[in-house]
């Protein structure tokens, strides 16, 4: 599964969530190797000089950078004085935020010190964690990822801004233009100015992440929420947090699996005078978008298969490696295998597109173009084998967990009526409506669809200088198509023509039930195109996803508030 290190990892992720985060003693919980650690208990967290280092290696000075390595050297080194009686130990706490700095700090300068200190404390005895993954990816292998080169400027920003550079940050740094916009847009949904508390706005991601069984976004979210002020005791289930944020729910569920379904009434029992607890439009709008990001982003961190952090559950050990034990690659490892029959399959896909450019200007009856519409969105695309409900520990924080995804056109029944994109568009509706409720909100969602959608390098899989617009406008189309929405002006023949069958069914996997998703349905779709490349398929399904979603539930405001 992609994802995942270990088969048991979600075991142990709730009992580890705020591990990190609180005074409790979780020590005991995460070393799990039997020997006594000598480091101390998170009871007596980094929250004194240590800490204090660790946030001045953010700074923007380099000189200030460079006294704080020193300074934190020299605090890590006296800690080591294992002899003295009254020295002050390790914390698990200290000790994983030099493993995380030694995997994935974009300073070279940072990351060598986070490395030698560890290996310094290993020598003088003490029990050191090790990530579980060789990089942010189960799928792409790490020495893929812009850690050195021309994109290696917008991770520095993300690490100096902060304090840490994920593995979602490093996947999407692959295409730093679109990293740069969507960091903006997540800093504004979290942490600028807004109608929602921002440990609500945490919470509400949290919820939106476990509809999906995402326990890479619940455990980031969490550690976010508790930094912000958030009670440890509402992560243990939904009955711990208010009733306005439970209220939320059957708008969660909806718009995550079947955002068609959302109505006028769904929005008047929210908002409306004498509902209890009462939502006021600005702050549904800003959840609405939160949990339609959230969701959309679950089906790119399953769809790139990222593995949990080194400092999350799940993410480290305590116990040495296995003797022989080697981790597996992906298939295809560098993405350009098989290179000889590839070549037919990419020129083919090639010549289809230029074919399909060249008849642009052949015109048929509007009739034909609303059946083949249909035909395409009634097709039978098999996915992976349905799994059960979210894992025990995020079970509590999801309600009605059976309620999934289903073909908008079920075949043999009567199928909800399609959204015309003519008759309510992003850009002639949907971006006045949340620009109205949420300012600057709006402008950042549209340059977020526009980079994405105009994405290109001008290449594919082994050939240079290609203009990829007619296969980029195909998977956009396919993905909506999904969620019930048609554009008149286009032909929806051309999507069999360029979607070959395992990159449909990796498409349908990752926008409607991204937690079923596969290493097998990954490696298999594309075969010969380069990783990155993939990568920009996950954004387009995100983006697609996401702006679906967003009309749906905008929809239904407008007709609340006509």
């Amino acid at each position: 599964m992609l994802g995942s290190a270990e088969p048991d990892v979600n075991n142990n992720i709730m009992a580890s969530l705020t591990c990190l985060d609180n005074d409790e003693d979780n020590s005991k919980k995460v070393s799990g190797s039997g020997v006594s650690c000598r480091f101390k208990s998170d009871s007596e967290s980094d929250s004194g000089p240590v800490a204090k280092s660790f946030a001045r290696l953010c700074s923007r000075d380099e000189g200030e950078r460079a006294s704080a390595l020193e300074e934190l050297s020299q605090k890590v080194l006296v800690c080591l004085g294992m002899d003295r009686s009254d020295s002050e130990q390790l914390s698990k706490q200290t000790l994983l935020h030099l493993l995380r700095l030694s995997n994935s700090c974009p300073l070279q300068e940072v990351r060598s010190k986070a490395t030698e200190l560890l290996r310094t404390a290993k020598e003088e005895g003490v029990e050191i964690p090790r990530a579980l993954a060789s990089g942010p990816s189960s799928v792409i292998p790490a020495k893929e990822m812009p850690m050195e080169g021309p994109n290696q400027d917008v991770l520095i920003e993300s690490f100096l801004s902060l304090g840490r550079v994920d593995h979602l940050t490093m996947v999407m740094a692959l295409h730093p233009a679109y990293l740069s916009c969507f960091l903006r847009t997540q800093q504004a949904l979290l942490e600028l100015d807004g109608p929602l508390p921002h440990h609500w706005r945490h919470y509400i991601s949290i919820m939106a992440a476990a509809r999906h069984h995402c326990s890479y976004l619940v455990q980031q979210h969490s550690a976010g929420f508790l930094e912000t002020g958030g009670e440890e005791s509402w992560l243990s289930g939904l009955e711990h947090a208010p009733a306005k944020l439970r209220s939320l729910q059957t708008l969660n569920k909806l718009l995550a699996h079947r955002p068609w379904l959302i109505t006028q009434q769904h929005i008047e029992e929210l908002v409306c005078p004498g509902a209890e607890p009462r939502w006021s439009l600005a702050e549904l709008i800003h959840a609405v978008i939160l949990m339609a990001h959230t969701h959309a982003l679950c089906s790119f961190v399953w769809g790139c298969g990222l593995n949990p952090e080194p400092d999350h559950a799940g993410g480290y050990t305590f116990q040495p490696p296995s003797p022989g034990h080697l981790p597996r690659s992906p298939a295809h490892e560098d993405g350009r295998q098989e290179l000889a029959d590839g070549t037919v399959e990419v020129e083919v896909l090639m010549k289809r597109m230029a074919e399909l450019q060249q008849q642009e200007e052949e015109e048929c009856s509007q009739e034909e173009m609303v059946s083949r519409f249909e035909r395409e969105r009634s097709e039978s695309i098999p996915t992976a084998v349905v799994r059960g409900a979210p894992p025990d520990l995020l079970l509590c924080l999801v309600v009605d967990p059976e309620f999934r995804y289903e073909d908008f056109a079920p075949r043999g029944e009567q199928s909800p009526t399609t959204m015309r994109a003519q008759d309510y568009s992003w850009e002639d509706h949907g971006f006045s409506l949340v620009n109205r409720l949420l300012p600057d909100m709006s402008h950042l969602l549209d340059e977020k669809f526009q980079v994405v959608s105009n994405l290109t390098y001008h290449r594919m899989a082994m050939h240079e200088g290609v203009d990829t617009y007619t296969l980029r406008k195909a998977l956009w189309n396919y993905i909506q198509c999904l969620y019930g929405i048609r554009y008149d002006d286009y032909d929806y023949g051309s999507i069999n023509v360029l979607l070959e069958r395992s990159l449909k069914v990796f498409v349908k996997t990752v926008a409607c039930y991204p937690e079923q998703t596969t290493t097998r349905i990954y490696c298999a779709f594309w075969r010969h195109f380069r990783h990155s490349e993939k990568v920009h398929a996950n954004l387009i399904v995100m983006e697609a996803r996401l702006q679906a979603a967003l009309l749906y539930v905008l929809r239904a405001i407008t007709h609340y508030m006509r």
